[in-house]
């Protein structure tokens, strides 16, 4: 790989910003300073140092986000805020984009990616990677209406096409007011459309889950982290054997 290209590839410095870097003798191989951007390097195995400080490389980035409302979940929007721009200036160089969509006035988490392979199996219709909701409606629901949208209902996707919604996991409170739904699909505003489908009203969305990632350690709504380890670990499993984060 080419030194100004693993630079960049850190967020820390676009193409351009990097090559001028080189060029001016901030950057060291393996304590070597370098003047020359298309130096050849293994990012795997050379140290990198930018002013001193090592750089890590990370082929791809897997980001945890607490969604606020009001962000729009996509990479850029001509009107509204994106959720990308509540990340540090470093992270926003690295093409990030979201791996699925919540609504604008949808909160909780949201995972933003990279590798562009493992969110399509993630998404794909066939992996039924469970996603786990908190809401509230506007009036309680029966037991026998919230049986009935567990079993599948008839619903028209964004296109205006007929669809029988996949079985899904209900618990409401007491009151019948509030509760959880667990998907395997992700169709346009489901979860809204399910309710309306019993004459009901969707009023407050939140994600709690994604597979198996939570919100844990990130309180605040508009708090991002980097995935532990083990986080990774659990959604790489989707991706067909042969297949690795260092591939």
């Amino acid at each position: 790989m080419r030194l100004d290209k693993f630079l960049a590839s850190t967020g820390r410095l676009s193409r351009s910003a990097a090559g001028k870097a080189i060029r001016g003798g901030q950057v060291t191989v393996n304590g070597e300073r370098i003047r020359t951007p298309d130096r050849h390097i293994d990012p795997e195995t050379d140290e990198i140092s930018l002013g001193g400080e090592v750089l890590t490389y990370r082929r791809y980035t897997y980001i945890l986000l607490n969604k606020p409302d009001g962000y729009v979940s996509a990479t850029e929007d001509g009107n509204d805020p994106t959720v990308l721009t509540l990340l540090p200036e470093e992270l926003q160089r690295q093409n990030l984009f979201p791996c699925g969509r919540l609504d604008k006035h949808t909160l909780g988490l949201m995972l933003l990616t990279n590798h562009g392979p493992l969110a399509h199996r993630l998404l794909a219709p066939r992996t039924h990677v469970e996603k786990t909701y908190v809401f509230t409606l506007r009036e309680p629901i029966s037991p026998v209406e919230t049986a009935r949208l567990e079993r599948g209902v008839r619903l028209l996707d964004g296109a205006g096409e007929s669809y029988l919604s996949r079985p899904c996991r209900i618990t409401m409170d007491a009151e019948g007011k509030s509760g959880t739904i667990v998907l395997t699909e992700g169709k346009y505003h489901e979860i809204k459309r399910l309710f309306e489908a019993a004459n009901n009203k969707v009023l407050t969305l939140e994600r709690t889950r994604f597979d198996t990632l939570t919100l844990d350690g990130l309180p605040e709504r508009g708090q991002w982290r980097h995935l532990t380890p083990e986080e990774e670990k659990s959604l790489l499993a989707h991706l067909h054997p042969s297949q690795s984060q260092s591939e």
